[in-house]
């Protein structure tokens, strides 16, 4: 099943909605730090709601770390970038890609996006920006899960 990282996310509401998201899929969530805020269920709950304690959480203390956990597990490092110009939809995921999407604010490094093993786009109408990361981590982990076989499936009746 493929994963989220985010990248010292800046808005908690936006990775409580992620945390959500990663909790109704069945994703892991991986927070690189730090973090914008705190890192406190206080500052998650309002978009999180119940959902925080569902969603598996792992924390790294810095990109260095998260790399080094990659390493080891061999996972292919999938950045969702303004930057890009391959679309996700035109790509082939994998069910153990980690799809990274970086701060709200700044998105992230030049040696991340250089340490990526793919660099993807949402493509949009021309002259705006971008959208927010919560909904663009929605988009990009539905087509992945799609595309892997990862969607639960609800019981038959």
């Amino acid at each position: 099943m493929p994963d989220l990282a985010l990248y010292q996310p800046d808005i908690p509401q936006n990775t409580g909605t992620i945390l959500r998201l990663a909790a109704c899929m069945g994703s892991k969530v991986h927070l690189i730090e730090p973090a914008g805020f705190p890192l406190s269920d206080h500052a998650l709950k309002r978009a999180g709601m119940d959902y925080l304690e569902r969603a598996p959480l792992v924390r790294h203390l810095n990109f260095a770390a998260f790399e080094a956990w990659r390493a080891e597990t061999g996972r292919r490092l999938v950045l969702m970038s303004t930057a890009a110009t391959t679309p996700y939809t035109g790509f082939a995921f994998a069910d153990t890609d980690i799809l990274m999407l970086g701060r709200e604010s700044a998105g992230v490094p030049q040696e991340v996006h250089a340490g990526a093993d793919a660099r993807l786009t949402i493509p949009m109408h021309p002259g705006l920006r971008s959208l927010n990361v919560a909904v663009s981590a929605a988009m990009v982990l539905g087509e992945a899960l799609r595309q892997t076989g990862g969607f639960a499936m609800p019981p038959e009746q």
